[in-house]
């Protein structure tokens, strides 16, 4: 898939998103390894726990078994260039450190980054000093 068709992709979930709060829709679409795609958009409660289109990509990814992701397009109806929250960068480290990671304007435009790049030093799995036995 192409880099235009993953954007186009992600402003397909615009619709779809509940911002009644913060009135900034936002669509992502993360592209596994495997070629599978997975669409999210955000949504919000008056309690404010939300969820952002990158992290429902994400975890619709996860649910139906994908761990390794290529590509992430995130888009919202703004003329700035739409960038991923820091809670989705790190949730998004966990699986795809390697990341690329398409910002795009609603216009459609995009900026190219690298997960590393937004997350520099990123706390994952090898952060970690477990000592696990397997038997």
């Amino acid at each position: 898939m192409n880099d235009q068709a993953l954007i186009a992709a992600a402003a397909s979930m615009l619709p779809f998103a509940y911002a009644p709060y913060s009135n900034f829709p936002v669509g992502a679409a993360l592209l596994s390894s495997d070629g599978r795609l997975f669409l999210g958009c955000n949504v919000e409660s008056a309690a404010f726990a939300s969820i952002c289109a990158e992290r429902v990509a994400l975890v619709r990814g996860i649910s139906e078994g994908a761990r390794c992701f290529s590509t992430l397009a995130v888009i919202s109806q703004s003329d700035q260039f739409c960038t991923p929250c820091g809670i989705c960068r790190q949730m998004l480290f966990e699986f795809a450190p390697d990341l690329r990671v398409l910002c795009a304007r609603a216009n459609g435009e995009a900026k190219e980054y690298t997960l590393k790049a937004l997350l520099p030093d990123g706390f994952g799995p090898a952060n970690l000093s477990l000592n696990l036995k397997k038997e």
